[in-house]
C-alpha cells in the first residue's frame, strides 16, 4: 500500500467507561449528568465521549485519520478580511500528499486562494459503503439527488438550494478499503458561496447502517469531548447543522456533515483579467506587432499557409519557457497580479482558404481563432482550415496553448511525478490566453495581418474580413470557453467535444492511460492520488472552463460581451466524458437540441437531465448543446473511460451536416435543423 499524507492512527476513536446519556439524536433529553450548557451558548451537552484526534491543528478529526478528508473543507481555511470570501486556504505542508520519494506538495500557491474549486468533487472515505444499498444516485440518475430523502445532500448555505449531483466509488482503486466516495456536482457551484454537505443513512452491502465517526457524533449528539481543540469547533458545527435543518435535513441520522467555501470570481480570474487589461492598455488603438516567417502555397481547398510570431507582453518569469510561472511571487503576502516583464513571441499558423480569391479578386473571409487538442500545437489548424475553412470561407489562425502544448510534455511528465510542481501549467495557460487575444486582435485590425502581402491578393487587397469567432476542439474546447469568457473581440464560439473540470475528466479519458503510468507509481495510494487531483484542480481552474464558465454566457466580466456558444458532444466519447460536457452545458445554460438521442441509446434514467430543450428549430439568441450519435456504446457510469466500440471523439469534422450547422451558428448565431427532426446520427 502506498504512502499516505498522514499515517492512519491506531485508534480513530475510543468510547469507554463513560455513561452516555441519550447520545442517539437531537430528540433526547437536553441535560447531562451535571446539567452543563454548551460552551458556545448552544443547547446543553448531554454526555461525554472520548475522541482520539491526530494533529487536529492541521488535520480534520472528521476524516478518520486521513488528514485532508473530508474534502473540500473550511477546516483548512482561516479568516482573512482581504479576500472576497472572507476566507483563505491554509493548508499545512505536513498534511499535503507526498510521492514515493516522500516529497510533499508545497501548499504556498494553494494558500493564495480564497476558497475551493467550483467543480470540485466532495471526497470522503466511508468504510464498507455500498452505493446501491445506500441509494446514492449514479451519474445515470442525477435527478434522484434532489429527492427529499437523498442520502447525499449539498446545500448552498446562502440560498438553501440543493445542488444536483452524483456519487461514485473510485473505480481506480483496487483496494475496497481505500476507495473514496466521490460526489460530483452536476453544475458548477456558485463562486464565493459557502456550501454544507450531509451524508445520511449510509449502508453496507448487507444493509446494515454505517455508524457515524465518533468525532462527528460528538457534535451531532452534543457530547462533550473534554478536548479544548475539538470543542473550539462546536459553534461552527452547530452552524452547519442549523443550515442543514433549514434545508429540511435533520441531524438524527447523519453520518457526517461539514462545510466549505467556493473560491470567488476574483480569486479564480483576476490574474488573467488584469493581464488582459494591462496588455491592451499597452497596445492602445493599434494592431500588435507581428513577423511573418514563412508563406507556403496551398493546394485544393487551401490558398496558402502563413506562419510567424506575434509580440505579446510577457507575464511569466524568465523567458516564459516551459516550467516558468507567472511573475507574481509565491506566497499569500505577494500581490496575485502578475507583472509585465518583456515580450513573448507567440508562434502562429494561419490557413487561408482558396475561396478567399475568386477570378483573381479577393473575397474577404470570415475569421476564426482555432484552439488545438491535447498537448498539440498551432499546426493542427491546418486540418481545420482545409475542411471547415473552405466550407465556410473562413481564415483560421492558431497559436500554441502554452502550458498544455507539445513543448510542455517533458514538464508535464515531471509534474505527474511530483504534483507540487503543478503551478507552471495553469500559469502558462493564462499567458496563452493573452497570446490568443493578441492574435485575434491582429487578425481583425486593418493595420494587422490584412496590411501584409501574405494576407492579400495579387492586387494588394486584403483577404481578411473583420468578423472574428472562436473554434476549439477537445482541449481547445476545454480551455476555449475560458478564453472566450474573457475575450472582447468575438461574441460566438464553437466548442467541439469540450467539457469542464479536468479532475472529473482525467480518470474517464483513454488519453490519461499514458499519464497514469507516471502518476500511479509516484502516488500508489488511491486516496492520496485522488486528493492530489482535487488539489491541482484548485489551480487548474485558472486556465480552463471550470474557473470561467459562470461568466461565459451570462454575468460577463468587466467590459466583456457575453457569448453565444455551440457545444458539440459526441455520444460515448472515449476521450472527453459526456458527463463533464453536460456539466458545462448546465452551467452555461445551454439549450438542448431535441430529439437528442434515439430511445434506448442512453443508460440514463432521464437522458441529459436538467438541460432545457431548445424548442422548434431554427432557433437563435441562445447557447446550445447538440448531441451527435456515431454509433458508439454508452459510457460506463463511474470514473472509468469508455472503451467500447469506435471512439467518436474526432468524428464529424468533415460531415457536411455538421459543417452546415456550425457555419450557420458562427455566422448568424442560429441553430438550424440539419438532422430533419430526428436525433443527429452518422455512421461510425
Amino acid at each position: 500500500m502506498g504512502r499516505r499524507a498522514v499515517p492512519r492512527p491506531l485508534a480513530i476513536a475510543v468510547v469507554s467507561g463513560i455513561a452516555l446519556v441519550a447520545c442517539s439524536g437531537s430528540n433526547s433529553s437536553n441535560s447531562n449528568g451535571n446539567g452543563s450548557e454548551g460552551r458556545d451558548g448552544s443547547p446543553p451537552l448531554r454526555g461525554t465521549i472520548a475522541v482520539s484526534a491526530e494533529a487536529p491543528q492541521r488535520c480534520d478529526p472528521l476524516g478518520g485519520g486521513e488528514c485532508l478528508l473530508p474534502f473540500p473543507n473550511d477546516y483548512f481555511t482561516v479568516a482573512d478580511r482581504t479576500t472576497a470570501t472572507g476566507r483563505r486556504i491554509a493548508f499545512d505542508r505536513a498534511s499535503m500528499p507526498a510521492n514515493v520519494q516522500g516529497v510533499r506538495m508545497d501548499p504556498a500557491e494553494w494558500n493564495r486562494n480564497d476558497g475551493f474549486s467550483p467543480g470540485s468533487a466532495v471526497a470522503v472515505l466511508v468504510p464498507g459503503l455500498d452505493l446501491a444499498r445506500s441509494a446514492i444516485p449514479a451519474s445515470t440518475d442525477i435527478g434522484a439527488s434532489l429527492r427529499r430523502d437523498a442520502p447525499v445532500v449539498v446545500v448552498d448555505a446562502a440560498t438553501g438550494r440543493r445542488t444536483p449531483l452524483w456519487g461514485e466509488l473510485d473505480a481506480t482503486s483496487a483496494d475496497p478499503a481505500r476507495r473514496l466516495l466521490l460526489v460530483r456536482p452536476a453544475r458548477a457551484l456558485v463562486e464565493g458561496h459557502r456550501y454544507v454537505v450531509a451524508l445520511r443513512g449510509l449502508r453496507t452491502r448487507t444493509g446494515s447502517v454505517i455508524s457515524a465517526p465518533p468525532a462527528f457524533r460528538a457534535y451531532r449528539d452534543r457530547l462533550d469531548t473534554r478536548d479544548g481543540r475539538l470543542e473550539a469547533r462546536r459553534a461552527a458545527m452547530e452552524r452547519t447543522l442549523s443550515d442543514l435543518a433549514r434545508a429540511g435535513v435533520g441531524r438524527n441520522d447523519l453520518y457526517l456533515a461539514w462545510d466549505f467555501t467556493v473560491a470567488s470570481g476574483r480569486s479564480l480570474s483576476e490574474r488573467v483579467l488584469a493581464m488582459r487589461d494591462d496588455a491592451f492598455r499597452r497596445l492602445g488603438d493599434r494592431a500588435p506587432r507581428f513577423t511573418v516567417t514563412a508563406v507556403q502555397p496551398g493546394s485544393g481547398s487551401v490558398l496558402r499557409t502563413v506562419k510567424g510570431t506575434v509580440e505579446v507582453p510577457k507575464y511569466l518569469t524568465g523567458d516564459g519557457a516551459p516550467g516558468s510561472v507567472l511573475d507574481n511571487g509565491a506566497g499569500p503576502g505577494d500581490p496575485p497580479i502578475p507583472r509585465a516583464n518583456g515580450t513573448f513571441r507567440a508562434r502562429f499558423t494561419c490557413s487561408i482558404p482558396a475561396s478567399a480569391v475568386r477570378a483573381g479578386v479577393a473575397q474577404p473571409t470570415r475569421l476564426a481563432l482555432y484552439g488545438h487538442g491535447l498537448l498539440g500545437s498551432a499546426d493542427e489548424v491546418l486540418g481545420a482550415g482545409a475542411v471547415f475553412g473552405s466550407a465556410s470561407n473562413t481564415t483560421f489562425c492558431a497559436t500554441d496553448w502554452i502550458g498544455m502544448a507539445a513543448e510542455d510534455i517533458p514538464v508535464a511528465a515531471g509534474i505527474l511525478a511530483e504534483l507540487g510542481r503543478f503551478r507552471t501549467l495553469p500559469d502558462r495557460l493564462q499567458q496563452a490566453m493573452i497570446n490568443f487575444l493578441y492574435l485575434g486582435r491582429v487578425m481583425k485590425r486593418t493595420d494587422g495581418f490584412g496590411s501584409d502581402r501574405s494576407f492579400q491578393d495579387a492586387s494588394g487587397r486584403s483577404l481578411l474580413g473583420t468578423d472574428l469567432t472562436f473554434v476549439g476542439l477537445s482541449q481547445g474546447g476545454i480551455i476555449g470557453g475560458a478564453l472566450s469568457a474573457i475575450a472582447q473581440d468575438w461574441r460566438r464560439a464553437l466548442l467541439g467535444v469540450p467539457a469542464m473540470n479536468y479532475s472529473t475528466l482525467l480518470n474517464r479519458s483513454i488519453d490519461f492511460d499514458q499519464f497514469a503510468a507516471i502518476l500511479n507509481p509516484a502516488y500508489p495510494d488511491p486516496v492520496t492520488r485522488q486528493l492530489g487531483l482535487l488539489l491541482v484542480q484548485m489551480l487548474w481552474d485558472r486556465g480552463e472552463n471550470d474557473g470561467y464558465a459562470q461568466h461565459l454566457t451570462s454575468d460577463p466580466y468587466r467590459q466583456t460581451p457575453t457569448k453565444q456558444v455551440l457545444v458539440f458532444e459526441a455520444f460515448g466519447d472515449h476521450q472527453v466524458a459526456n458527463v463533464a460536457t453536460e456539466v458545462m452545458a448546465r452551467t452555461i445554460g445551454a439549450r438542448l437540441r431535441t430529439p437528442a438521442l434515439a430511445s434506448g441509446r442512453s443508460r440514463d434514467r432521464q437522458p441529459l437531465w436538467g438541460i432545457a430543450p431548445a424548442g422548434r428549430l431554427p432557433a437563435a439568441g441562445r447557447s446550445y448543446l447538440v448531441l451527435w450519435d456515431f454509433g458508439t456504446p454508452a459510457p460506463p457510469p463511474d470514473n472509468r473511460p469508455n472503451r467500447a466500440g469506435e471512439d467518436p471523439h474526432g468524428a464529424g469534422r468533415d460531415d457536411p451536416d455538421v459543417l452546415r450547422m456550425t457555419a450557420a451558428f458562427l455566422s448568424e448565431g442560429r441553430l438550424i435543423d440539419v438532422c430533419r427532426g430526428a436525433p443527429c446520427r452518422s455512421a461510425p
